[in-house]
């Protein structure tokens, strides 16, 4: 009887270690002193190691040596940036540069930037993140360009948008 009201006392602690919704955030900066857009996205461990370990036999933990290599080719699959056709110039797709990542608590962000070809108000952003995993999935973009500032809420149908920071 002891053993069971163990277990029972440790089954809502199981539960708190996954999380009931999906979502990501992203926190982008137009930086006009550096020509660059900068990136942080921030997802929680247990969902990007189901993508890094898609098609794969065995889970990959994110302390595995690939899984840095791995985080950034889902990236660049996920997010993409360009700057608008604008004034007779074409869209401008811009490369993203992963800089890094970083555990914090139940999540990691992933840092990349993009150098920007000309002065920018506006920026065209595709963002897939999870979405082919989670039907429920909402990816959050905050972005910001000195005091100027907009969001954008990313889900299924709705996975590319213009951000406009004037």
């Amino acid at each position: 009887m002891r053993r069971f009201s163990f277990l029972l006392l440790l089954l809502p602690l199981l539960a708190l270690t996954r999380h009931t919704y999906h979502s990501s955030i992203l926190d982008l900066r137009l930086n006009p002193q550096k020509q660059q857009v900068e990136l942080a996205l921030k997802v929680f461990t247990d969902d990007l190691e189901s993508a890094l370990s898609q098609g794969r036999s065995q889970r990959l933990s994110l302390q595995d040596p690939r899984a840095q290599a791995l985080a950034e080719a889902y990236l660049r699959e996920h997010l993409a940036l360009a700057l608008p056709a604008a004034d007779r110039q074409p869209k401008a797709p811009l490369a993203l540069q992963f800089v890094g990542m970083q555990a914090e608590k139940d999540a990691h962000w992933l840092y990349a930037k993009a150098r920007l070809p000309r002065a920018a108000t506006t920026l065209w952003l595709r963002n897939t993140v999870m979405l082919d995993l989670f039907s429920d999935q909402m990816n959050i973009v905050n972005a910001e360009s000195g005091p100027a500032k907009t969001s954008e809420l990313y889900r299924a149908g709705h996975e590319q948008a213009v951000l406009v920071l004037k």
